[in-house]
């Protein structure tokens, strides 16, 4: 109770995925499972690229920064969401929630501004060959990677902060997962437009200037590879932005979904599922992605392996 009398709400309550007991432990499992899957896959990747020295490259210490990115993704939502699950109340504390919601969104646009750098990677490497070392030197590489963490974390520090600050007198249900903008600002007890809207449109600036930058790169690493007279070259290059690509397009189509196109019709099921689909399924995917169409990260990966068995049976 606050000074007015009017009731403050201490804590929120993540219905998440509704339903009989057995099915809950059949989505904890599942949820579980993926998790382990995508701590093991990224770690490997990171572990790979620190030990060969081969990979000791731009392009790869990205993708290591990456992989360490898509750790701490998955890590601000799935814990809590695997307690959930086995949880009777399923409850979160108020500063709980809008901790895990400013390092959701923080970390889904540091990703959004990495995969934009691993683009600008791609088009220097492929369009200018003989400048890229001498642009994208470990210097430059390191202060983009600081930037994209920077930009990452202060672009919705200010609006978060005021969302937090607004009045909730209840109810406290959360029909969601997780602690996402929208069910937040329907709880709220005082409209906030203003907020909302500077909220909404920072979100949808940054999904929409960074898939137009990488679209826009790899138009032009398209068309600087179907001017290579070697097909085994234009192979090498298909092979290089494929994954990437595939990674862009599975992580950009699932937020396009949820925070740009109109999403009034959607169920929140669907809510449920999309955001389901980029937060968890994805960083599960990427480090298959990204190793099984690129020799060096499948031969680096084979020698990780290698050398833990060897360490295991010595």
């Amino acid at each position: 109770m606050n000074k007015s009398g009017i009731s403050t709400v201490t804590h929120f309550v993540l219905l998440g995925f509704p339903g009989p007991w057995n099915i809950q432990i059949i989505l904890f499992s599942m949820i579980l499972l993926v998790y382990m899957l995508t701590l093991t896959g990224n770690m490997a990747i990171i572990c790979a690229v620190r030990w060969d020295r081969q990979l000791h490259t731009p392009m790869y210490m990205l993708l290591a920064n990456f992989s360490f990115l898509e750790i701490w993704y998955v890590t601000c939502t799935v814990p809590n969401m695997l307690a959930n699950f086995l949880s009777k109340t399923k409850t979160i504390s108020f500063s709980g929630c809008f901790i895990q919601f400013y390092f959701f969104f923080s970390l889904g646009t540091t990703e959004c501004l990495y995969l934009s750098v691993m683009a600008y990677d791609r088009y220097l490497a492929i369009c200018h060959p003989l400048h890229y070392p001498s642009i994208m030197t470990g210097q430059l590489c390191g202060v983009l990677v600081c930037l994209c963490w920077l930009i990452g974390f202060l672009g919705h520090s200010i609006s978060i902060f005021f969302i937090s600050q607004l009045p909730f007198c209840g109810p406290n249900i959360i029909d969601h997962f997780l602690c996402d903008v929208d069910p937040l600002m329907a709880l709220s007890c005082a409209p906030a437009p203003i907020i909302e809207n500077v909220f909404y449109s920072v979100r949808s600036l940054i999904i929409i200037i960074t898939i137009l930058y990488i679209l826009g790169s790899y138009a032009l690493v398209l068309r600087a590879v179907l001017q290579v007279p070697s097909s085994a070259g234009q192979r090498k290059a298909f092979s290089t932005c494929g994954s990437h690509l595939v990674v862009v397009f599975l992580f950009y189509g699932s937020i396009m979904v949820m925070y740009v196109s109109p999403t009034s019709g959607n169920s929140v099921t669907m809510y449920k599922i999309i955001t389901l689909i980029y937060s968890v399924v994805t960083p599960a995917l990427n480090p298959l992605i990204y190793s099984l169409r690129n020799k060096d990260m499948k031969f680096a990966l084979r020698h990780l392996f290698c050398r833990m068995e060897i360490i295991q049976t010595s």
